[in-house]
């Protein structure tokens, strides 16, 4: 094996593995505990968007300061970090639970720039859109496995499970981080220095590559965001529905897509109008069908939970790889670390926007809502070849 399926890279995907199992464990543990003690929804709630909030505000910072220093010194610092954070679960109440929410976002938005920016460095061109596939689909495996952990840990009553899991995390990802930095020399390449923060978060509207892809994610995370938070209520109105079967099917369709199509994800730097304009329509379809569901019932259901996984599974590598091609050299960390908080942004807002929507109308209508967002960005998405590559 070569290229994005050599040795030192697998070891690299399986620390991406570790690292967010924790994470997968704690979405499912953190409201049990904090209705078990008497906390709130809004609680509960501040608690858990601490985490993503806070990773969306220092991604820009962690490509900024990733430039400077290189990929392999940060991580390895941010390894300890986390390392601290999941212990402070073992022994604190809500209190210490929201500062180590805010200790992980930190963490993830440095471990998760300085991955991607290591693999974007080290591998060629036309392999790029593989390692980022792989990055992230070995970031979306815990999700299927370790709400099931968590929930058995749970059951179990005993603290100390909990404590072991958490430690046990800590103490590998950090090894595996370690092992796999080991005979990395972290030269930082010699480019002209990055431009300052303000000149940066311009860009976002300056520079037209960078404001399409942004504007794409942006949105498609706040459909994503909207069925991961409302479809668990949702699923009550559908005849035969059942939420945990459609997360399955969603996160397992990610997984199978991703593995399964990451070659044929373009990796030339060129901007190719209709694969995103069809992946987009599949996510509209897939938002309609939701919509539809309480009528249509069970399969208008499940049907949209597998072209939902296919849409999410392409949108963020494709965006990602195009830009690692067309954004300029000196500052293309922070602008990444800027195009990877969109994403952030929308997952939050899904949850935050579309909540009151469906308050005032019905889950169907805002699904609905969504699928015309993602009528919005099949027309967004078209463009001449020549505009559009740099």
């Amino acid at each position: 094996m070569n290229g994005a399926l050599s040795w030192p890279f697998l070891r690299l995907y399986a620390l991406v593995l570790l690292y967010f199992s924790a994470n997968a464990i704690l979405n499912v543990v953190i409201p049990l505990k904090g209705s078990s003690l008497g906390a709130t929804n809004t609680t509960i709630g501040i608690i858990m968007g601490a985490y993503l909030f806070t990773t969306m505000f220092f991604r820009p910072w962690a490509g900024y300061i990733i430039h400077k220093y290189g990929p392999v010194k940060v991580l390895r610092v941010i390894l300890l970090i986390n390392a601290a954070a999941l212990i402070l679960y073992t022994f604190t109440g809500l209190g210490g639970y929201f500062t180590a929410r805010i200790l992980q976002g930190v963490c993830t938005a440095f471990f998760s720039m300085s991955l991607q920016i290591a693999i974007i460095d080290a591998l060629p061109k036309e392999d790029r859109s593989q390692g980022i596939s792989l990055y992230s689909l070995c970031s979306y495996i815990p999700g299927i496995l370790g709400p099931l952990l968590a929930i058995g840990i749970w059951q179990e009553d005993d603290g100390t499970y909990f404590a072991v899991v958490m430690v046990a995390i800590a103490i590998l990802t950090g090894l595996v981080g370690y092992g796999s930095t080991r005979n990395s020399h972290n030269e930082v390449k010699k480019t002209e220095p990055p431009l300052g923060m303000n000149d940066s978060f311009s860009q976002l509207f300056k520079n037209r590559y960078l404001f399409r892809c942004s504007i794409i994610m942006l949105v498609s995370s706040m459909v994503f965001g909207a069925v991961t938070t409302f479809v668990p209520l949702y699923a009550e109105q559908v005849k035969n529905g059942h939420a945990g079967i459609y997360l399955m099917i969603q996160a397992a369709t990610v997984v199978a897509a991703r593995f399964t199509l990451m070659k044929k994800i373009p990796s030339d730097g060129k901007w190719h109008s209709f694969y995103m304009m069809g992946t987009l329509l599949m996510l509209t379809l897939a938002a309609q069908s939701i919509s539809f569901a309480n009528v249509g019932g069970a399969f208008f259901f499940y049907t949209a939970a597998v072209l939902m996984g296919v849409a999410q599974a392409i949108i963020y590598p494709t965006l990602t790889t195009y830009l690692t091609f067309v954004l300029p050299v000196n500052n293309r960390n922070t602008l990444l670390g800027l195009f990877i908080a969109t994403a952030d942004l929308g997952v939050s807002l899904g949850s935050i926007v579309m909540g009151p929507i469906a308050d005032a109308l019905s889950y169907s209508l805002m699904y609905t809502i969504c699928a015309v967002f993602g009528i919005l960005m099949v027309a967004f998405a078209y463009g001449r070849h020549k505009q559009f590559v740099s």
